[in-house]
């Protein structure tokens, strides 16, 4: 068993090559700052039961030799089984477990760090050698080495949901040069160039769609392994893997700048941002290791003063019983292992969480203020509602999707999109728009207009005045000088926006939408999603001032959104959520936790996972603190002998491990 000390990487470091710079002071697995304990860094176990077998090789000689060693002293006596050979035979069967350890231990004072775990776990075993207890002493390292290996593999699962992100990103892309392709790597493909991307091929860069169609498999980016339909135009992303014919994508983004580099960035960062409970172990940890080395010294020699019949070896037992049940580990390994284990599982489930402190904030949230467009409806206009006054749908149709071809405003863009195909066969000239009312021309030698009601009133056309009383974006059409009827254009409620809702209030979490558009809207859908408030005809600068007037009432708050202006609000909230998969590359900076495929339904998992994290984190502490406690006053008490002290020590680590890595196998 190897533990590597190099100030210079972090146990954390979830891969050896660099995306754009990494982060060397996580520690996550370290016994405090100076020491990096690295559970993962010197072993691949990737080869499968080979390399696992290695690893626990060493433990299965020292086992075997043990067994057989305890078989000769107490069930098949051997005369030859004595003195020098006795001894020797528990030094080789000590030596596979102890040495590693004793090297670790040296390591640590070497570097100043004298009251380490291995430093503890050195003391016990050769004390127990020198008053004679050989067994306990290789057993003791024995079952303290056997935890040791168990918490690398549990670390390695923990890391394995977020480290399989790095594999996203392909390091070649297929580029069109002329007439034929050219392999490139990815870090030297320009922005403008074309990406050929065939069947089964993964996305490098980010990129716009030049094909007329191409499915991709996005679970890289959100976590769902639903097929995603691109048309020709859209944004697609690296880590995208094509489903079906070839396609040719144009590169937009460099390739450190992509969203996948970003996300993989962060995560490697993420580690570094410790909670307040994990910070307060490492911190506890450094203290109680010297004040309880003191207090087995004083086991050990104080009662000379008190005892009538003191003996030295009973009370240097004792002491060293004490030794073995007071080392952290349990804590040190458990705690962050859990907290790791939360990212892991919210990063397998879509969701990056920049730092397990904010896993403990998100625990605590009592308030989730979201914006409306792009967090809870998905910001693309469709046509909801036809409405059509003497004349067929299929015409009004027809003659306002061809005169919106020649409008560059986005509502013309719906309609169109509704239309379909109808206006093929149609002519229109003579268009223009009028700023700020909508547009004008002929089709089909017919004139029409298309604008807003204010253009009806512009024309003295007379229209249905309820139309005013809608709040929604109203198109009012009307054919040679008159009125034809209305198309109504809305955002689309997300379909997963209730039930968000629904599971918040369920956890007694109160919901507030804050938006720009008008408040009629705005009320609108809060009515249908059922939210507590909601704000409309809002500035960036109004929604940082109502977030914080909630701030001013001490509530920990979500603010979740995913525009360029929710940069600022994100920021001043307790944890700021961004849609990543829509969301401005700003917001995305900013956030604390990105959900990656836009779906509402990830806040409420996001807070489930931190409740879970938090909670497994000090079921782990009350375990290790009560067993410590009771043994190690049997162990004062001489009432606890070596192999209590095993069970209180390794036996709490890995009882507390096997819970910490049970998130991971949760469904959220």
């Amino acid at each position: 068993m190897t533990h590597k000390h190099d100030d210079k990487e972090s146990c954390c470091a979830l891969e050896k090559k660099t995306v754009k710079k990494k982060s060397h002071d996580s520690g996550c697995c370290s016994h405090d700052d100076s020491e990096n304990h690295s559970h993962d860094d010197d072993h691949d176990h990737s080869n499968g039961s080979d390399s696992v077998f290695k690893m626990f090789l060493p433990s299965i000689i020292s086992l075997v030799l043990l067994l057989v060693a305890i078989s000769f002293d107490n069930f098949f006596p051997q005369a030859w089984f004595v003195g020098w050979i006795r001894i020797v035979w528990f030094c080789i069967a000590y030596i596979p477990v102890g040495l590693p350890v004793l090297k670790e231990a040296f390591e640590s004072i070497r570097k100043g760090a004298v009251f380490s775990e291995f430093f503890l776990m050195c003391i016990a075993t050769l004390g127990a050698f020198g008053i004679g207890q050989y067994a306990e002493g290789v057993a003791v390292m024995l079952f303290y080495s056997i935890g040791e290996l168990f918490q690398m593999l549990a670390v390695k699962r923990a890391k394995s949901n977020i480290k399989s992100l790095l594999d996203q990103r392909p390091d070649t892309a297929n580029v069109i040069e002329g007439f034929e392709t050219v392999s490139k790597k990815a870090s030297d493909v320009t922005i403008g160039e074309i990406i050929q991307l065939k069947q089964g091929e993964k996305l490098a860069l980010d990129g716009k769609l030049l094909s007329e169609h191409a499915t991709f498999n996005t679970a890289a980016l959100t976590g769902e392994s639903k097929p995603d339909t691109k048309s020709k135009g859209e944004a697609v992303l690296a880590g995208m893997i094509n489903l079906n014919a070839v396609a040719q994508v144009e590169v937009t983004t460099a390739f450190n700048d992509s969203k996948l580099s970003r996300i993989l960035e962060m995560v490697q960062e993420a580690s570094a941002k410790k909670a307040p409970t994990e910070l307060f172990i490492r911190k506890f940890a450094k203290i109680y290791t010297p004040i309880v080395v003191y207090l087995a010294i004083a086991i050990c020699l104080l009662p000379i003063l008190f005892v009538a019949d003191y003996v030295f070896k009973d009370w240097l037992y004792r002491a060293l019983i004490f030794l073995v049940i007071s080392c952290p580990c349990a804590l040190v390994i458990s705690i962050p292992l859990g907290y790791f284990g939360g990212i892991g599982a919210a990063s397998k489930n879509g969701i990056l969480i920049k730092g397990s402190t904010f896993l403990d904030i998100l625990a605590t949230i009592q308030v989730v203020v979201m914006d409306k467009t792009g967090t809870l409806t998905k910001g693309i206009f469709k046509v909801q509602k036809v409405v059509a006054v003497g004349i067929s749908e299929i015409d009004l149709v027809k003659y306002t999707a061809a005169i919106e071809t020649k409008s560059t405003h986005p509502v013309g863009s719906a309609i169109i999109e509704y239309a379909k195909d109808i206006v093929k066969d149609t002519t229109v000239t003579e268009a223009h728009e009028i700023a700020g009312h909508g547009i004008k021309g002929l089709v089909d030698g017919k004139e029409i207009l298309v604008g807003s009601a204010k253009l009806m009133k512009k024309f003295d056309i007379s229209y249905d005045t309820e139309i005013d009383a809608i709040p929604f974006t109203i198109i009012v059409v009307a054919i040679n000088q008159k009125y034809v009827g209305y198309f109504l254009i809305a955002d689309e409620i997300k379909e997963d926006a209730k039930e968000t809702i629904q599971s918040l209030h369920k956890s007694n979490v109160k919901t507030i939408m804050l938006s720009g558009d008008n408040q009629a809207i705005v009320s609108l859908v809060a009515k249908e999603l059922n939210i507590d408030q909601a704000f409309g005809d809002l500035l960036p600068e109004n929604k940082v001032q109502k977030v914080s007037e909630l701030k001013a009432q001490h509530l920990k708050i979500i603010f979740v959104g995913d525009g360029v202006n929710d940069a600022p609000v994100i920021a001043l909230a307790d944890v700021g959520i961004a849609m990543g998969g829509l969301g401005s590359d700003a917001t995305i900076e900013t956030a604390d936790v990105v959900i990656q495929n836009d779906q509402p339904t990830k806040i409420f998992t996001a807070i489930n996972i931190g409740k879970k994290t938090k909670q497994i984190v000090w079921q782990n502490i009350g375990l290790a603190f009560t067993v410590k406690f009771i043994v190690l006053v049997m162990g004062a008490g001489g009432i606890a002998t070596m192999w209590e002290a095993v069970f209180a020590d390794v036996g709490v680590a890995l009882l507390a491990i096997l819970n910490a890595v049970r998130i991971q196998r949760m469904k959220f």
